[in-house]
């Protein structure tokens, strides 16, 4: 049984409403689906040293997307970062969101933006695989596949 307000209804018009529910949601679904993920991968460092989370995003679709964030089961915290390089001085420097324009791609890489992940909550070992959830601003997640490497991978 339906819950209220819906279960009142009669059974055309929860059909119909339910109908519009779906046609409505299908759009941010769809987008979500634009948004593909390739080379993804964690450069692991010794001891409790944050690792490094690189991947590359391709926006099939026509519209813009934006990611806002990532979250992993196996990191307390994920973030997105930028290495930047200002009068000779490296530094990271926190990203709020990272938008992918339509028909565009974007690397996450050594030296520009990256996820970084924060305290493990268990061991990783190089050849694992860590499932991280990418968040995009339409409240859509994909989740996605990061090998393990070695401090050494780039």
């Amino acid at each position: 049984m339906l819950p209220t307000p819906l279960a009142n209804l009669p059974r055309p018009m929860r059909i119909l409403c339910l109908t519009l529910l779906l046609f409505f949601a299908m759009p941010s679904v769809l987008f979500a689906a634009d948004l593909q993920i390739s080379d993804a991968r964690i450069r692991l460092l010794p001891g409790d040293i944050p690792a490094a989370g690189y991947v590359t995003l391709t926006n099939a679709g026509e519209n813009d997307t934006t990611l806002i964030g990532a979250e992993s089961a196996a990191f307390d915290n994920v973030s997105i970062h930028q290495s930047v390089t200002q009068d000779g001085v490296a530094t990271m420097q926190h990203v709020d969101q990272l938008t992918v324009a339509a028909g565009e791609k974007v690397k996450l890489a050594p030296g520009g933006y990256h996820l970084m992940l924060m305290k493990r909550k268990h061991p990783i070992d190089v050849g694992d695989e860590i499932e991280i959830t990418l968040l995009l601003r339409n409240g859509q997640q994909l989740n996605a596949k990061f090998h393990a490497g070695a401090p050494t991978t780039q």
